[in-house]
């Protein structure tokens, strides 16, 4: 239809776009993973307090975001950038670092087979165990994100979506249509769609998948390779600075220092997405609820986009400087917050495909299969977390 999801449950359910923007917000605005970062590059620098690195990051994290000529084209060169350049070094120092041994318990790992356990091992934190699960897809409402990437890909009606252009550019508000336009579905069109939804597969299955799985492979891998079972090893990113330290001590220092540096960037970077996403995710709610289901209107969607990236920031530093900055408390937080989003948007989207799509461009039996599996896991360990909470 060329519109993004927003748009199509706003014609269902108007409410859901102060869902959309409050969940957004109370899931991701909470600086936890900056935090880490801050806290990492601190170790680095020798410094105890990393407070003030952490409001440095968010201000970069706000001006590389405000300068850039297109937003979208600027990150996907920095992500790029950082992937082709942190996933080998991560790669190669875990291929030079891990025994036979560590290999061969890596593989029983991804069965599922523990030391000791299959799957879970005894007294994890359903919270935590829930924190890492959200995270590790993105979480919440993020992934309805790819929507509106998909437009500013250009890929399909895309192409003639609004693009959101750097916060000093000269552009006013502009006609923009958030509006999709239904196809005739004919044999031609059928043709089209397959070929644009092969197109995203195959992308999302390279990054998501293949990259996304191999980086958390090597990780653990190199993870323990360095520091399992090393007496007094510290939880949370206080961990990751132990694993530099250790790289450091079984190589060069050096290589420990530039892998710390590595893990800093990434993070950073990953503050970086979370924020851009989530602002075109509020900003996109913010105009079709100002649009209030008009085909088309004026609208700065730039402007909007900007005053959700800066109060995410603001928010931030505020936090930091009432000194609640602990990475792995913020984490836990928002992903619990976002596990309970997650159920709520598989619910929204399913209903939305159900209602609003052709039989021909509805997820198929396998997908719905998968897709209510993932619905009712959340539902349940929300549910569980809820329950531990409160009781």
């Amino acid at each position: 239809k060329g519109e993004s999801v927003f748009v199509g449950i706003y014609k269902l359910f108007k409410p859901a776009v102060y869902w959309f923007i409050a969940s957004t917000f109370l899931g991701w605005a909470l600086p936890g993973i900056v935090a880490a970062s801050a806290k990492v590059m601190a170790s680095v620098l020798g410094l105890e307090n990393f407070k003030w690195i952490a409001i440095l990051f968010l201000l970069i994290i706000g001006l590389i975001l405000s300068i850039g000529k297109t937003v979208y084209g600027m990150m996907e060169r920095l992500t790029k950038t950082i992937i082709l350049v942190g996933v080998p070094f991560v790669f190669l120092l875990a291929v030079f670092l891990a025994t036979k041994t560590d290999w061969s318990l890596l593989f029983s790992g991804l069965i599922g087979r523990g030391e000791g356990f299959w799957f879970l091992p005894q007294g994890i934190s359903i919270a935590t165990f829930l924190a890492a699960f959200a995270y590790s897809g993105a979480g919440g409402n993020l992934n309805l994100t790819q929507s509106i990437y998909i437009k500013e890909k250009g890929y399909g009606m895309g192409a003639y979506a609004q693009k959101i252009s750097s916060l000093f550019s000269k552009e006013r508000e502009e006609e923009i249509i958030l509006d999709g336009t239904d196809c005739a579905g004919t044999e031609e069109d059928i043709s089209r769609f397959k070929k644009w939804w092969k197109l995203i597969s195959i992308e999302h299955a390279f990054v998501f998948w293949f990259l996304g799985i191999l980086s958390m492979v090597f990780l653990m891998l190199l993870s323990y390779a360095t520091t399992y079972g090393i007496a007094g090893n510290a939880e949370g990113i206080n961990f990751v600075i132990n694993e530099g330290a250790v790289i450091g001590n079984m190589i060069l220092p050096s290589i420990g220092v530039l892998f710390l540096v590595v893990v800093a960037i990434m993070l950073f970077q990953t503050q970086l997405g979370v924020i851009d996403s989530t602002s075109r995710i509020m900003a996109e709610n913010f105009a079709i609820r100002k649009l209030d289901g008009q085909e088309k209107g004026k609208i700065n969607l730039s402007r909007i986009y900007y005053s959700f990236v800066w109060a995410q920031i603001v928010f931030g530093i505020a936090l930091f400087l009432f000194n609640v900055y602990e990475p792995k408390t913020l984490i836990v937080l928002g992903a619990v917050i976002n596990a309970f989003a997650m159920f709520v948007h598989l619910a929204l989207v399913s209903w939305l495909n159900h209602k609003s799509l052709p039989k021909v461009f509805r997820p198929g039996l396998i997908r719905k299969i998968i897709i209510g599996v993932i619905f009712v896991f959340f539902g349940v360990f929300s549910l569980i977390v809820l329950w531990d909470k409160v009781f």
